[in-house]
């Protein structure tokens, strides 16, 4: 009996995870090893990461942690283990019976993963507060964290917001003194965050919970709403620039990040937040995390799009009209490289965070099956809104990837 209890708490020790105070700055603690978050969000390839430097995943909700968790603890990855919290569209913090129901929910996962070595932190909600920035939904976020450390003192507890304001640190500040950690989602505001956080009086550490690429909702758009997407290039470019001055810069605050999205997701385009092409392919973006967590670059680089253009981008043109398009490329290590060219229709209904968006379809034409960096070619038949994609590819698993919206009328 005695030996199975100090298994029991030896477990327990190894398996505890921490938020210490250092000096003026923070540190998170697993067992007795110092720990940095490099990680990314989603589950895909979790091998792939952690051969590429990483030590942790980001999950939204307990409906994928069972296969996550299991993976997870097979390669030696933890997990920030996302609790989904209700939105406004379907849920009213000022209603009790939901909150209370929520709440019973949330008291059930924790019970049932708390004991996995995997599980780094508890992450109440994402973006929640969008529309619900009110006493009643940090209320609400309090109650939980108060929860989940009763039930679960052996790992942190944290909430993720989309970006912060004044008013949302203020409002966390006020009424959720039990968070250990803020983790923030930014895209676009990240390369200001660290001096916008100061300035709203946050003193507690940050994880950077999501980052990439501008979104389309920060993008300028064609007159008929389409975004312009950056090259793959021009992601990575952002990826590093942000990682430097909003992560690594802020040593003992900021303690870790989450790069967004580890796999491919359709949002606006197929290809727009995905670090990984749908195809399988790698793009430059996770070449800049691997030099961000390793200190050097992987042995394969992805090809890099030096110029793309299209003489008809963003504008309205009729039925039988010509198209150009040009681009311009090189791989690092002189690799051979092919270039393909499609177009496809327009996604053809955009939803919130992309979910259940349907990819526009490929049009068959001469320029699904071109080939060179050059194509000139008719517009679609049809009148519709269309996009031109270029891919530049190795042959060893990474791409480069570009694509300007049009339409037919």
């Amino acid at each position: 009996m005695l030996l199975a209890s100090i298994f029991a708490i030896t477990i327990q020790t190894a398996n505890k995870v921490s938020i210490v105070k250092v000096g003026s700055g923070y540190q998170i603690m697993r067992g007795t090893q110092k720990f940095f978050i490099k990680g990314a969000g989603g589950t895909g390839g979790m091998k792939q990461l952690k051969e590429a430097g990483g030590n942790s995943i980001r999950i939204w909700g307990a409906d994928q942690a069972p296969k996550v968790i299991e993976e997870a603890t097979q390669r030696g990855l933890t997990v920030m283990f996302g609790l989904w919290l209700g939105h406004k569209e379907y849920f009213d913090y000022k209603n009790p019976k939901q909150v209370a129901e929520q709440y019973e929910a949330v008291k059930r996962d924790i019970l049932k993963f708390k004991d996995s070595p995997a599980v780094l932190m508890w992450s109440l909600g994402n973006e929640m507060e969008v529309g619900n920035d009110i006493p009643e939904t940090w209320m609400a976020i309090e109650q939980l964290a108060k929860m989940a450390k009763s039930v679960d003192p052996n790992h942190p507890v944290s909430t993720v917001v989309a970006d912060i304001s004044p008013q949302k640190i203020a409002n966390i500040k006020r009424y959720c003194p039990s968070i250990d950690v803020l983790g923030i989602n930014s895209y676009g505001g990240l390369p200001t965050l660290p001096k916008r956080l100061r300035e709203a009086g946050w003193t507690k550490p940050y994880i950077v919970t999501e980052f990439g690429p501008l979104g389309p909702w920060e993008s300028a758009k064609t007159s008929w709403g389409a975004a312009y997407e950056p090259t793959s290039t021009q992601k990575a470019a952002k990826y590093a620039s942000d990682y430097r001055i909003a992560v690594a810069s802020q040593p003992g605050w900021c303690l870790g990040s989450y790069a967004f999205m580890w796999g491919s997701k359709q949002e606006e385009t197929p290809t727009w937040f995905g670090m990984y092409l749908p195809t399988g392919e790698r793009t430059q973006a996770i070449d800049v995390m691997i030099r961000a967590w390793t200190g050097h670059l992987p042995h394969n680089c992805s090809p890099e799009i030096d110029s793309f253009d299209v003489d008809i981008k963003g504008k309205e043109v009729a039925v039988g009209s010509s198209l150009r398009a040009s681009v311009k490329y090189h791989d690092p290590e002189s690799k051979p490289l092919k270039v393909r060219w499609e177009v496809r229709d327009e996604t053809p209904e955009r939803k919130h965070d992309g979910q259940g968006e349907k990819t526009g379809a490929v049009v068959p034409g001469g320029w699904d099956v071109a080939e060179g960096g050059e194509l000139e070619c008719q517009v679609p038949s049809l009148p519709g809104r269309y996009r031109i994609f270029v891919y530049v590819r190795d042959e060893m698993g990474s791409a480069a990837c570009a694509n300007y919206p049009f339409k037919v009328q």
